[in-house]
């Protein structure tokens, strides 16, 4: 799926898209203001050479995207890449492009466009450890248990593997 850089710019910055934001419009908030992204990351990231721009897919009450696209989001502001934030139900010609295990709308979703918006790679919807993890474990949990314990990962991680995996896509392509 091909994003022209006219839809993508016509989308909300991150920092646009928190207010935008309505449900859980604190958490989100507060994500955003602890967000720390490590110096040897943003090193790491500013040697992939390229003019990178990020898409997000994402819905303000998507648990998974309020733990991960903030600290994105930081990363790409200290290393220069666009990252724009796009609705998942708005756009289901990308969604429907980058379904996970090919038939779930799962958010977030990151697509990483090179400096012409070629499609290089994308990310999502959450880091693989966790992924495997309510995959397996996690969907014999109710719903408050399994989210409360990704939480928890969520909080312990402090989106190093969210960066990790993220820098891994660009750097292949790179």
């Amino acid at each position: 799926m091909q994003l022209d850089p006219e839809r993508f710019r016509a989308a909300p910055t991150f920092p646009e898209y928190l207010d935008l934001v309505v449900k859980n419009r604190e958490l989100w908030r507060g994500v955003w203001e602890r967000a720390h992204v490590p110096a040897e990351v943003v090193d790491a990231a500013r040697r992939l050479h390229g003019r990178w721009h990020l898409a997000a897919l994402s819905e303000d009450w998507c648990g998974d995207a309020v733990n991960t696209l903030p600290v994105i989001a930081r990363l790409a502001a200290e290393v220069g890449w666009e990252m724009r934030v796009l609705g998942r139900d708005d756009n289901p010609d990308l969604m429907d492009a980058h379904l996970t295990n090919g038939r779930s709308r799962s958010i977030p979703v990151v697509i990483v466009y090179d400096e012409a918006f070629r499609e290089v790679g994308w990310w999502g919807p959450r880091p693989e450890e966790v992924q495997a993890w309510v995959m397996s474990e996690g969907l014999a949990l109710p719903s408050p248990d399994r989210y409360r314990h990704v939480r928890r990962w969520y909080a312990r991680d402090k989106g190093r593997t969210t960066l990790a995996e993220l820098l891994d896509v660009v750097a292949k392509a790179a």
